[in-house]
């Protein structure tokens, strides 16, 4: 195995009191690690301070996809607890899911579950090869009704928070959810543009920067771990994306008059590449279970913005793909050392 497809390569020690467990007070209040990668020099900075180095004629491209509050808690005919978490719908307006479930003992074959608060019956009809249930639900009206209604935000396990004294549960549906959320189906946030505020992307805007929206539902692929000893032997699970022919005309103009695409996350970046792989860029939709690592040859982003990610997953093997490995552990190295929050609710880096 070459050096550098060693999973071992992708790690680093996160004490966790590190790991952000709820959002600060204001969005973009944020920190921003600058990092140019012909240099490897670094900034520190706070979110707020974007739009400076953002230059007229750039496009910043960012995911409006919505978060659906995806958890669930069941009853079992057994009298215990199930917690659920939906994945994908398996087949469009049947109300049947593929699902996390987590419970004690071992479900059966054929097993009912009565979703709390929901008035609404599950049965379980199997599972699947890579290991999850799928689920029959009531219509698809009926669920989505019920996830607006009792469902939680699908917040990552390395959020901990004593839910019976959580003070910031009932800002979950609003600060796990960007401002530009237009497009129901992730199961978890694209967390680079949740440092975002509308005042923010107007002064972007106001520089002469366009914003393009594009969309990928974030499900699995984007955070399921790598178990894989060499990289390259893990399998992405596919995610549902859409590039829209405006988005791809703006995007042809920007590269005419020399301006940079600027990628918000790891997900617009992937559905970016996704497209620029087919080659003539051009409006597409469905599916992606594209995995970037080292070496990667970046057909389309210039610039890429992006939070602090978790050792040995995919999200840090691409932002290595995109800067360098070592640049990137020593870059987090600093970011240890200068305070900085990681994860979904923690702090940025804009890559140069």
């Amino acid at each position: 195995m070459e050096c550098g497809k060693k999973l071992s390569l992708y790690d680093y020690p996160l004490p966790k009191e590190y790991i952000a467990q709820h959002p600060l007070p204001k969005r973009d209040a944020s920190r921003l690690m600058i990092l140019h990668r012909d240099s490897g020099k670094l900034e520190h900075r706070h979110f707020w301070n974007l739009p400076e180095y953002l230059r007229e004629g750039d496009s910043l491209v960012l995911n409006n996809s919505r978060v659906i509050p995806a958890r669930l808690v069941g009853k079992r005919s057994t009298g215990g607890r199930a917690k659920l978490l939906m994945i994908e719908e398996v087949e469009a307006s049947t109300g049947r899911w593929r699902v996390l479930l987590e419970t004690r003992g071992i479900p059966q074959e054929g097993e009912e579950l009565d979703v709390e608060g929901g008035n609404l019956k599950g049965r379980l009809i199997g599972r699947t090869s890579s290991g999850q249930w799928v689920i029959q639900l009531g219509p698809q009206r009926d669920l989505k009704e019920v996830l607006e209604r009792v469902g939680r935000m699908p917040l990552p396990p390395y959020i901990k928070r004593p839910p019976e004294r959580d003070p910031y549960l009932s800002q979950d549906r609003e600060r796990y959810q960007s401002v530009i959320a237009t497009q129901p189906g992730s199961i978890a946030a694209p967390t680079a543009c949740l440092h975002f505020t509308k005042e923010l992307l107007q002064e972007v805007s106001q520089r002469g920067v366009e914003i393009i929206f594009l969309t990928l539902h974030v499900g699995l692929g984007t955070f399921i771990p790598i178990k894989t000893p060499d990289i390259t032997q893990h399998a992405m699970e596919k995610e549902y994306y859409e590039l829209g022919p405006e988005a791809v005309r703006r995007l042809k103009e920007t590269r005419r008059r020399g301006g940079r695409i600027i990628a918000v996350g790891s997900t617009s970046l992937r559905v970016l590449e996704t497209a620029a792989a087919r080659g003539e860029l051009s409006p597409s939709s469905g599916w992606t279970n594209l995995f970037i690592y080292p070496p990667y040859e970046f057909k389309l982003v210039d610039t890429l913005l992006t939070n602090f990610h978790l050792p040995r997953s995919t999200l840090l093997v691409l932002v290595s793909a995109f800067a360098g490995r070592e640049r990137i552990l020593k870059a987090y190295s600093v970011a240890r050392k200068e305070g900085y929050r990681f994860y979904s609710y923690g702090d940025a880096m804009l890559i140069l």
